[in-house]
């Protein structure tokens, strides 16, 4: 059972919390991890790309010239694919790129996110995490006492006072317990969870 230190707002050990083995002690599957970042950045696509068939391109509806006997091919339309300025034929459409991977694989993915952090000891969590009204200039105080710049900031619930206190600071990104994904925790490079938070994550992945 893997065991971190509890810090404080002033960014003093105040103990240390056991870590659920199942949740941030199992063995990092790195294609699994994979796999769900793919995921997550095609559910990101727009997919509002658009070409035009030859039925949608402007023109083209009077026939070139007539069937026979002017020794040139035959054609119907100016607008077809293989004239310039015609019609695309394979080409793109509005489409969505969102698809999922199983139940069991997302939530190994997350586990296995979860662990990296703690073997790569860039796991900070707090015993306590409140302010009473937004104030970005306090919570720039809090990660300095904490020493991290690029960070997920992890809360159980989600309260606004903080997230709104952290979410303009440059490299820092505050997310509910229930909006912890495997991309943010890849892409930034410390967890700061609070004790509270912990608990709901393994809660949920246990």
């Amino acid at each position: 059972m893997p065991t971190v230190a509890l810090f404080n707002i002033k960014g003093e050990q105040v103990g240390e919390v056991a870590l659920k083995d199942e949740v941030f002690g199992i063995e990092v599957n790195e294609s699994v991890l994979h796999d769900a970042v793919v995921m997550q950045l095609a559910g990101r696509r727009q997919g509002t790309h658009d070409t035009k068939t030859r039925g949608e391109v402007r023109g083209g509806g009077k026939k070139p010239w007539r069937q026979k006997g002017t020794g040139r091919a035959r054609h119907g339309t100016i607008r077809s694919p293989i004239w310039r300025g015609g019609g695309i034929v394979f080409g793109p459409h509005p489409r969505t790129y969102k698809y999922k991977l199983p139940k069991k694989v997302r939530r190994l993915a997350l586990k296995s996110a979860l662990s990296s952090k703690v073997l790569a000891g860039n796991i900070k969590v707090l015993d306590a995490l409140s302010m009473e009204m937004p104030k970005t200039k306090e919570m720039v105080g809090i990660l300095k006492n904490l020493q991290v710049d690029k960070a997920l900031l992890v809360i159980a619930d989600k309260d606004m006072n903080v997230i709104k206190s952290a979410r303009n600071i440059p490299g820092i990104k505050p997310v509910g317990a229930a909006g912890v994904n495997v991309y943010d925790l890849l892409k930034h490079t410390t967890l700061v969870i609070t004790k509270d938070a912990v608990s709901k994550v393994e809660e949920v992945l246990s």
